[in-house]
């Protein structure tokens, strides 16, 4: 049990740095495609701040709700000796999803893969839908749809009073300080990923612990594991994706400061809003819909709706798509075993 503990342990944090890489996008695509900072610049200051979350979530927030809500995401029995398989394999179908997506560049879920994992390979596992804990499963299945929609509305009337209360300002000093205010906005939606994506990997290591017995209650969970989540996404994150960050920046909308600020700034007033109700939503989507939002302010020709409409196959697809595949990958263990 011990072994197979470890395994998901190292695998859980391979998954991390993978979903900082992956959603590196999510965090520097506007502050990039503005030319407010280089690439490197870029993903070195969101790194620091994808860190620095773990201070907040702890210190002024006062615990890692998220991390709790995954952990109990699914009805793992402790004791049970597949129990971990049925984690290991939600763990690699996630990582394979995110692996495949951002190969093509698509800006998917990385939480939502996980969830899909986990739920495939339990279903797999104890043969019926009981296994699913609706109260935790179906807040973060319906914010699919509510993210998006509450960074778009946020970050559509943010631009709308930005351009009002700065029609007259002189553009030339308007942008400069509009890039200068990107690099907070985009350090608070860096706050946000971090605090939001880290959390699922320690909410997985954590259910993993509760089913080998190695603790009795989450809150029991060491500390290191925490701290060592927030720096793998940290370290993911400088490793860049940037196929994605070309996705985010450039091809849903042709974003400028003014319309980045107001974006990342949406992008974390909901991700604080949903960390606040210890609700785990996809900061991919939450950024999507905020740069929607910031594009259908102009026009909504403005916004390349072909684009949109792949990425929300892409959506739409990820839980189902790692649940069969995690299920798959359940079944290969136990003719092995």
């Amino acid at each position: 049990m011990t072994a197979i503990l470890i395994i998901i342990i190292v695998f859980a944090f391979i998954f991390d740095y993978i979903n900082g890489f992956h959603d590196a996008a999510n965090s520097i695509a506007t502050i990039v495609s503005t030319k407010v900072l280089t690439p490197f610049q870029a993903v070195i200051w969101a790194a620091v701040f994808n860190f620095s979350a773990f201070f907040i979530s702890k210190y002024i927030i006062g615990g890692f709700g998220i991390a709790n809500t995954i952990s109990k995401s699914v009805d793992i029995q402790p004791g049970d000796p597949l129990a971990m398989y049925v984690i290991l394999a939600g763990l690699l179908s996630a990582i394979i999803w995110n692996l495949i997506t951002w190969w093509f560049g698509i800006p998917s879920s990385s939480s939502h893969a996980l969830i899909g994992g986990l739920i495939g390979a339990a279903v797999a596992h104890y043969g019926t839908l009981k296994v699913i804990v609706a109260s935790k499963v179906i807040p973060i299945i319906s914010f699919i749809v509510f993210a998006p929609l509450i960074g778009m509305i946020i970050a559509f009337v943010i631009t709308i009073i930005i351009v009002h209360l700065s029609k007259r300002s002189n553009p030339y000093r308007a942008e400069k300080w509009f890039k200068r205010l990107q690099l907070v906005s985009s350090a608070l939606f860096s706050i946000g990923h971090g605090g939001n994506d880290a959390q699922k990997v320690m909410g997985l290591i954590g259910a993993a612990m509760l089913a080998s017995n190695y603790i009795k209650n989450f809150n029991e969970i060491p500390d290191w594991v925490p701290i060592s989540c927030f720096i793998a996404i940290a370290f993911g994150t400088m490793s860049g994706g940037w196929k994605i960050v070309k996705t985010m920046g450039t091809r849903i909308t042709k974003v400028t400061p003014l319309e980045g600020v107001a974006a990342e700034t949406a992008g974390a007033i909901t991700l604080f809003l949903t960390e606040h109700f210890k609700i785990p939503v996809s900061t991919t989507h939450t950024i999507t819909g905020a740069i929607i939002g910031v594009g259908a302010t102009k026009r909504l020709s403005a916004v390349r709706w072909g684009v949109t409409v792949n990425l929300l196959w892409a959506w739409i697809l990820t839980i189902p798509v790692s649940a069969l595949l995690a299920a798959l990958i359940f079944f290969l263990f136990k003719v092995f075993l």
